[in-house]
């Protein structure tokens, strides 16, 4: 009899352990309900950026708003060409050429058609630079941008190409060019075509100013290689982004080349304007004011 009521209440007390821990299955605790309560919010994928300079998180949307420049540290990211339009052009005067110009893999060189379907997959655009005609405070100008976030920029034929026809159209509408660098340098890819572009696109710059046409470019981080050893340096008035790396070979290939230390702060923006390379620094969120004022002082009753 005892055994049988020990029985039955270790029977009992099993019973109610697994009551007691069931998932309830009522419509509002356990049902579709809940299930749609439970749904995880919609987090953007970038909510927050670590900022190179001062290695502090910031919000995307705070840094956006600051014209991606850090607000701890003053360090000016890197920004595409849509975002750099919008800072600089008058709003709906912006007009794209040759947007869809691009050049297949001359060489044939192995992976290279893999690595342009994943750059313009990056970056949304068809090649490294957007090339076009706007207008800055009422200004008319022909305007490149160079895209970092397309193998960084960097400079082959189709991209000598689009900047040697916007020079050339400049050139037949008597427009002045503005321009935005940010290159790691020549496509390696393309081999001796790429490195044509150097000579291509100064030719077209010359052209333009022996028209008597001004010519602004403003240098942004990085600005290197073959682009720096051409149209990049040729401009009448030379602006660059405050920290801005402007080299041809970068200070670490130099330092292990000569086995010297080289200076603080050697290819920066700052360094260079003191060594007479650059005319001004500029901030991003005054370069707009400036360019234009730059536009109106170089005769804008020439190409109004």
């Amino acid at each position: 009899m005892i055994l049988e009521k020990q029985r039955g209440g270790l029977s009992t007390g099993r019973s109610i352990s697994k009551t007691l821990f069931r998932k309830p299955r009522n419509a509002l605790e356990g049902g579709e309900r809940a299930a749609a309560e439970a749904v995880a919010p919609n987090v953007p994928d970038r909510l927050m950026e670590a900022c190179p300079g001062c290695k502090a998180m910031i919000f995307a949307d705070q840094l956006a708003q600051n014209a991606g420049i850090c607000p701890n540290c003053g360090l000016h990211h890197r920004i595409g060409p849509a975002r750099r339009i919008a800072l600089i052009a008058d709003p709906g005067s912006y007009h794209a050429v040759n947007e869809d110009f691009t050049e297949p893999n001359h060489l044939g060189f192995p992976g290279y058609d893999e690595k342009l379907r994943r750059a313009r997959a990056a970056s949304g655009a068809a090649e490294g630079v957007a090339t076009g005609f706007a207008r800055v405070e009422g200004c008319p100008c022909a305007l490149y941008v160079m895209d970092p976030a397309f193998m960084m920029g960097s400079m082959g034929t189709a991209v000598g190409e689009k900047i040697t026809r916007l020079f050339e159209a400049a050139t037949a509408r008597r427009l002045p060019v503005v321009g935005f660098t940010v290159s790691g340098g020549a496509r390696m890819q393309e081999g001796i075509l790429s490195l044509m572009q150097m000579a291509k696109t100064s030719g077209a710059v010359r052209r333009h100013g022996d028209a008597g046409l001004l010519y602004i470019a403003v240098l942004t981080d990085p600005t290197t290689g073959g682009v720096t050893a051409s149209f990049a340096m040729e401009a009448d008035i030379t602006l660059a982004e405050p920290g801005a790396l402007v080299a041809f070979a970068g200070p670490r290939v130099i330092e292990q080349t000569t086995h010297q230390k080289l200076p603080e702060g050697f290819q920066r923006a700052e360094f260079l304007l003191e060594h007479g390379f650059v005319d001004l620094i500029v901030d991003r969120r005054s370069q707009r004011a400036t360019i234009a004022r730059l536009l109106r002082l170089h005769g804008e009753e020439a190409w109004t």
